[in-house]
C-alpha cells in the first residue's frame, strides 16, 4: 500500500499525503477536530462525530456556527476592500465587483427583505434565478437567518419546479424576470407562475429581481419588487442567527429512480469545515486569490465552489453568466487574465466543446496566474485531458464526487503534498475522511487485488459535508444509499477499478452496464475506446434492447471534421474504422452494433449527457422529462439519424 497515494515528498517538513489520509480514517475525531479550527464557532462542539445511530452522522454535535458568518462577516475586518464576488455576464455585457464590505451590506439588505416577508429560522426559501449577483446574495442571506435555501436551476420547466416547491414547502420564492443563454432570453416569471399554480403547496410571497429582459406580470400582494424592497432596507443591520452545527443549511434536488424529487439535505458546521479544508488541501486556494468555477448555482458544484468554498477561504469568486464560446472561445481565458485567476474549475464536456474551436483562442491571454485547472462532473477521458494540458500548459486535476457528497471523494491533494502524482484517465485517490471500498456487486466482498471491477462504496460514517439525509424522508435515505449490500456501506452506484498503484478509474454508473450475450460491459469503457480514435471529438454509448443478444451497444459520435462523414460511403468507412478501434482495445464482444454520426450530443445545461433520452429514441420509447435539455435540436437530429438508419 506504500504507493497508494504517490511517493513521499522530498521535503522533510512536508506532510506525506498517505500518512494524513490514514490518520483521517483511523483517528477520525482527532483529525476532524483539528480541521474544525478552520472556521469560526459561536459555541464549541461537544462531540466531533456522533455516529450512535448509523448511517446518520451528526458532525460537531453541540457546536453552533453560521455559514454566512464564515463566508462573509469574518472577512470584513481583515479584507474589507478585497473583491469577494465578481459577476461577469457576456449575455448582458455587465461586469460588477462587490468587495467583502459591500457584500456584507447587500446580504444584510436581502436578509432584512426576507425577514419582512416572514422568513424565520428553519423556513425554506426557494431560489429560482440566473447567474447574477442577487442569486448568491439570496443564498447567503437565507443561511444568515438560519433559514434553508433550495436552489432550482433557472429555466426548469413548470412541472419540475412545482414538484420541488411541493417537496420543499418554501415560505418565499426568490426569482427574476428572465435569464439569457446564447443571446436568447429565457423568461422565468411565466414558468414560475405556472409552477406556483400547479403546486399543492401555496407560497406566501415571491421576491422578483427585474433585470429588464422580459415582461413580468406582478401579482399583488404576493409578488414583491426587489429594487423597491431594497430601497426600503438600505441601512439594514441583520445579525447572523447562530444555529446548531447539524442544522440544515440547504436542500438540493438530484435525480432519482422515482417520480418524487430527492432533496439532498446538507448540514451547516460539517459542510463549512469540509469546504474550508478542501479549498486548501485539494484546490490550493489562498485568501486574496481569485477562483473561477464555470458551473451554475443550480448544481452542487456551484453551491460548494462558486459560493461557499471560495468565500469561506477569503477568495474572490467569479459568477459567470454565459457560454464558453461566446463571444468566442477565449472568454474564460480572458477572465483568467483580467482577474488573475489562480484556480479554475470546469467540466470535461466544456473542454470538449473548446476542442472544436479555434486553438488560437487558448493562446491569446496571459495565464501565468493560473495554478491548476480542475475538471469534474463526469469521467474525464485521457485524450481530452492530454489535449487541454498541452493547450494551456497547466496541471489538469480530475476530481470525482456527487451531489450527495458535496466535495470530492477522489482526487489528489496537492495542497498537502505538492508532488502528489496524477494519472491520466483517473480522478485520483480517496480524499481525506473517505474510507473508499470496491465491492463485488454480487457478494459484497472487498476487492483487494489490482484491476478488479467493482462497485465504489464508502464505509460509514461519511465525512463532514456529505448529505445528512433525504429531505423529509429518512427511510428513503437508508433504502437508497445504504441497503444495497448485507453490510451497511454508502453506495455511489458507480463502477470502478483500482490499479496496482492505488489510482481509481470510474467506469460508469452501475445502471449503465450493457449485458451483451452474457458479457457485462460498461458504456464508459466503450466510450473510452472510441474517444481514442483521432477523428472523434465526442461520443456517447447506450445499451439498446436486442431480441437476440439481450442488449447491444449503439455509439453516437461527433466527429472533429464533418467532411469525414459527408457521404454514405464516408460514414460507412469511418464507422468500420471506429469499430476496429474498439475491437483492438476491448475485443469484438464490445464492438458497437452501430456507430451513428451526429452533429451534437444532447446534454443538460450543466453538461451531462442525456443517455436515457438517447436510449429511449433508439428503442422507440417516450423520452420523458426533457426539462434540463440544453439544445432540443441535438436530440431531434439523433431521432432523424436513427430513423434513417445511419
Amino acid at each position: 500500500m506504500s504507493s497508494l497515494f504517490g511517493r513521499k515528498s522530498d521535503r522533510g517538513d512536508a506532510m506525506n499525503y498517505e500518512e494524513l489520509y490514514r490518520r483521517s480514517i483511523h483517528d477520525r475525531d482527532g483529525f476532524w477536530g483539528e480541521q474544525a479550527k478552520r472556521i469560526d464557532w459561536h459555541r464549541p462542539f461537544d462531540t466531533v462525530c456522533d455516529y450512535s445511530e448509523p448511517p446518520f452522522a451528526r458532525w460537531f454535535a453541540g457546536g453552533q456556527t453560521n455559514l454566512c458568518h464564515n463566508a462573509v462577516d469574518r472577512h470584513v475586518a481583515a479584507r474589507p476592500d478585497q473583491p469577494a464576488l465578481i459577476h461577469v455576464s457576456t449575455e448582458t455585457g455587465k461586469e460588477e465587483i462587490l468587495t467583502y464590505a459591500q457584500l456584507h451590506v447587500e446580504v444584510q439588505r436581502m436578509a432584512a427583505i426576507l425577514q419582512s416577508l416572514g422568513v424565520r429560522k428553519g423556513d425554506r426559501v426557494l431560489i429560482y434565478m440566473p447567474m447574477i449577483s442577487e442569486a448568491v446574495v439570496a443564498m447567503l442571506a437565507t443561511v444568515r437567518l438560519g433559514a434553508i435555501h433550495s436552489v432550482v436551476f433557472g429555466g426548469f420547466a413548470s412541472h419540475s419546479l412545482a414538484s420541488r416547491i411541493e417537496d420543499a414547502t418554501p415560505k418565499v420564492v426568490v426569482s427574476a424576470d428572465a435569464g439569457s443563454r446564447g443571446g436568447k432570453v429565457v423568461p422565468y416569471k411565466p414558468l414560475l407562475d405556472e409552477a406556483l399554480q400547479l403546486s399543492a403547496h401555496k407560497v406566501e410571497r415571491v421576491l422578483m429581481v427585474n433585470r429588464g429582459l422580459a415582461e413580468a406580470t406582478m401579482l399583488s400582494p404576493r409578488d414583491v419588487d426587489y429594487a423597491e424592497a431594497r430601497a426600503a432596507h438600505m441601512d439594514a443591520q441583520v445579525p447572523c442567527e447562530w444555529v446548531d452545527s447539524t442544522h440544515p443549511s440547504y436542500t438540493l434536488y438530484t435525480s432519482g429512480t422515482t417520480g418524487k424529487p430527492k432533496g439532498v439535505q446538507r448540514d451547516t458546521g460539517g459542510y463549512a469545515v469540509a469546504l474550508a479544508a478542501s479549498m486548501e488541501q485539494i484546490y490550493c486556494g489562498k485568501p486574496g486569490e481569485t477562483f473561477l468555477c464555470t458551473s451554475d448555482i443550480g448544481w452542487v458544484v456551484g453551491h460548494s465552489y462558486i459560493v461557499y468554498g471560495p468565500l469561506i477561504s477569503g477568495m474572490a469568486t467569479i459568477v459567470y453568466e454565459g457560454l464558453p464560446i461566446r463571444p468566442d472561445a477565449a472568454i474564460w481565458w480572458s477572465m483568467v487574465e483580467k482577474y488573475r485567476v489562480s484556480v479554475m474549475f470546469s467540466a470535461p464536456t466544456a473542454i470538449r466543446v473548446l476542442k472544436k474551436q479555434d486553438p488560437e483562442c487558448l493562446k491569446r491571454h496571459d495565464l501565468s496566474s493560473l495554478k491548476h485547472l480542475f475538471l469534474a462532473g463526469e469521467p474525464l477521458d485521457e485524450p481530452t485531458a492530454r489535449w487541454i494540458a498541452d493547450a494551456i500548459g497547466k496541471p489538469i486535476i480530475d476530481n470525482y464526487w456527487q451531489t450527495e457528497t458535496g466535495w470530492p471523494i477522489l482526487s489528489v491533494a496537492r495542497g498537502v503534498q505538492p508532488d502528489q502524482p496524477t494519472r491520466f484517465g483517473s480522478p485520483g485517490v480517496p480524499m481525506l475522511g473517505y474510507n473508499v471500498k470496491l465491492l463485488n456487486d454480487l457478494t459484497g466482498e472487498d476487492l483487494t487485488e489490482p484491476n478488479q471491477k467493482g462497485v465504489l462504496t464508502i464505509e460509514g460514517p461519511l465525512p463532514p459535508g456529505c448529505l445528512q439525509t433525504v429531505w423529509g424522508d429518512d427511510a428513503r435515505f437508508v433504502k437508497t444509499y445504504w441497503s444495497t449490500f448485507k453490510r451497511q456501506v454508502y453506495n455511489t452506484f458507480d463502477w470502478g477499478i483500482r490499479d496496482a498503484d492505488g489510482f481509481y478509474f470510474i467506469l460508469g454508473r452501475t445502471d449503465d452496464v450493457i449485458n451483451v450475450a452474457g458479457h457485462r460491459l460498461g458504456t464508459r469503457e466503450i466510450e473510452e475506446a472510441i474517444s481514442s480514435h483521432a477523428g472523434v471529438a465526442e461520443v456517447a454509448v447506450v445499451g439498446v434492447a436486442d431480441s437476440l443478444k439481450g442488449q447491444v451497444a449503439h455509439a453516437f459520435v461527433v466527429v472533429r471534421d464533418p467532411a469525414r462523414v459527408a457521404s454514405d460511403a464516408d460514414r460507412q468507412a469511418l464507422e468500420k474504422d471506429v469499430m476496429h478501434t474498439v475491437d483492438s482495445q476491448l475485443g469484438a464482444v464490445a464492438r458497437p452494433a452501430r456507430v451513428h454520426f451526429v452533429n451534437a450530443l444532447p446534454k443538460t445545461r450543466s453538461g451531462k449527457l442525456l443517455r436515457r433520452a438517447m436510449l429511449a429514441v433508439c428503442e422507440g420509447r417516450d423520452t420523458g422529462d426533457l426539462t434540463t435539455l440544453e439544445d432540443p435540436t441535438a436530440l431531434q437530429h439523433i431521432k432523424d439519424v436513427v430513423q434513417r438508419g445511419n
